[in-house]
């Protein structure tokens, strides 16, 4: 497809110059602000895609309006759909590409304000990163066809270390400032909170081998070579397995939808067991609300998964929260050893007061 000059092609130019540029800056290591500007730009990107879409589909209609029917203005100028609406408006992603655009949307608002001065986050997420750049040309050739694909545009990003040394790793770890860990803790939580088809699937995140090709091969392949899962046979499938579990250190197993997570029923029956008190539900709530453990339904405009996650996660598909075998063992012991009481929790929780669980755990 061809499109004529006009507002459509304007808007998809604007879309494709964005993203080539977020794989500009992303493949430069020396750049400043690397992985936030990647996704600032991806974000305007996939945005510009959908207006340009919506405004060769349906015209100059993808625009918020008020209740009265006039269009909400921005100095002076008709505010358009955000991604967030585009995606709704749209209708047509795959789960695993509405997890991996939320994903992106959520962590740009966490570090708007912020400055990473270290590599770890761009390490953590280049699985995403490499979908959110893929799922966009994907449908950028769905909606506007071949003639608009960035494939020749593009290069792999090289990494330039080898295998890090198991010291490396644990200072690396050392140097974590407070506030890439606390995008790490929400990465995790993230990725806990969805499904196992979502997040095993490409769609949400690129899974990359390295193996060296050892063999004889034509001087004329290439360096890099991209091999698509859906095409490989079962005996390939079985001997890339076979490989993976020789590379990995710890293979986990999911069978299930939150494995070993405790419904709070579960938390307070485990804990009357085991202390002998009688913990009701409200007491619960003013426990986990005292520790900062999990926002209450009172913490209006909270991030959901902002959550202790040592002791709790958010269920981002049932819309509620599950505990782990560790918030059982830590109220047991607080309780047990008289750390506190229930007229202690509930004059706090009423007061507003939290407390530091750092001076409660035992190291």
């Amino acid at each position: 497809m061809q499109l004529r000059k006009g507002k459509t092609k304007t808007i998809l130019e604007s879309s494709i110059e964005c993203a080539l540029l977020a794989v500009e800056i992303y493949n430069k290591p020396r750049a400043p602000f690397r992985v936030e500007s990647f996704i600032t730009h991806m974000i305007m990107a996939w945005t510009k895609l959908f207006h340009s879409h919506f405004n060769h589909t349906i015209g100059d209609r993808f625009y918020y309006k008020k209740k009265n029917g006039r269009f909400e203005l921005i100095d002076g100028e008709k505010k358009a759909w955000e991604l967030k609406t585009c995606i709704t408006k749209y209708g047509g992603l795959t789960e695993a590409q509405k997890a991996n655009l939320n994903f992106f949307i959520k962590l740009r608002n966490k570090i708007e304000h912020r400055q990473i001065e270290k590599d770890e986050i761009g390490i953590v997420i280049f699985g995403e990163c490499q979908s959110l750049l893929f799922n966009f040309e994907n449908k950028l050739i769905e909606f506007f066809g071949n003639d608009y694909a960035l494939n020749e545009s593009l290069a792999f990003a090289l990494q330039f270390s080898r295998l890090r040394t198991s010291k490396q790793n644990i200072s690396g770890k050392t140097l974590l400032s407070k506030e890439v860990k606390e995008l790490k803790d929400f990465i995790d939580k993230y990725r806990d909170s969805i499904a196992d088809d979502v997040f095993n699937s490409q769609e949400y995140s690129v899974k990359l081998i390295q193996v060296p090709k050892i063999s004889n091969t034509n001087r004329n392949d290439l360096a890099v070579e991209f091999v698509n899962w859906n095409s490989l046979s079962d005996e390939d499938r079985e001997n890339y397995e076979k490989v993976t579990a020789i590379i990995k250190d710890k293979v986990i197993a999911k069978e299930v939808v939150n494995p070993g997570k405790l419904k709070p029923g579960d938390v307070i029956r485990q804990v009357n067991e085991n202390t002998g008190f009688k913990l009701n539900h409200f007491d619960h709530k003013c426990l986990y609300y005292l520790f900062s453990i999990r926002p209450t339904s009172d913490d209006n405009g909270v991030d959901p998964f902002d959550t202790n996650i040592k002791y709790c996660h958010y269920d981002e598909v049932h819309d509620d929260y599950v505990y782990q075998d560790d918030w059982v063992n830590f109220l047991t012991m607080v309780i047990s050893n008289n750390q506190i009481d229930r007229q202690t929790w509930k004059e706090n929780y009423d007061n507003g007061t939290k407390l530091e669980i750092d001076d409660y755990e035992i190291d």
